[in-house]
């Protein structure tokens, strides 16, 4: 496997991470990459980095960061973004994996890419739960700046610096684990 494989496995990893926190965040970020030619994108996903799709996923991004900034709303977009953040997820390691057999990068894309955005979004999506059971969603806004913090940085550092990205993906999936455990009802014999 060429390095420009392994280090577009990273890239792919790194955002489809963050589609778990916001589904078009990473998607956005990916498109600026593309349209400033910092990242070559696979034949058949290049017009993700046409000036349209910047504008759209943009628009897209901006109407969601501040949607989970509304009680109650967030939640609602928590539903329907769980299958949302898997596509994107599946979506963006497909776009960037590069030189691979496509039952190799289809396979990966879902497992890897689906898979850690599904993971990711359904602890936030439990995470958020629990901040509108016990505070009566006043916490959700620190919910919600803290995804799209994270969301944030792991786009940029997938994009810059893609062994880092998948690091901090590591131990954003440590954290997440050990923060369920803590929070899972103990079961007693």
């Amino acid at each position: 496997m060429s390095p420009e494989t392994v280090i577009s496995i990273f890239l792919g990893v790194g955002l489809a991470a963050s589609a778990g926190f916001r589904v078009f965040l990473p998607l956005f970020a990916l498109s600026l990459a593309a349209y400033f030619n910092v990242w070559d994108l696979n034949t058949n996903w290049e017009w993700i980095g046409s000036l349209a799709a910047v504008l759209t996923l943009g628009v897209a991004t901006v109407v969601e960061v501040f949607a989970y900034f509304i009680p109650w709303v967030d939640n609602a977009l928590d539903t329907i973004s769980l299958p949302l953040a898997a596509i994107a997820g599946t979506a963006v390691m497909v776009s960037t994996v590069a030189n691979l057999d496509p039952v190799v990068t289809w396979s990966l894309a879902i497992i890897a890419g689906g898979g850690t955005a599904s993971a990711i979004k359904g602890a936030n999506a439990a995470g958020r739960l629990t901040s509108t059971a016990t505070t009566g969603g006043m916490a959700n806004p620190i919910v919600s700046t803290v995804e799209t913090g994270t969301a944030a940085v792991v786009s940029a550092a997938s994009i810059f610096f893609p062994v880092i990205a998948s690091i901090l993906v590591i131990v954003i999936l440590v954290v997440i684990f050990r923060i369920y455990r803590r929070l899972r009802p103990k079961i007693k014999n």
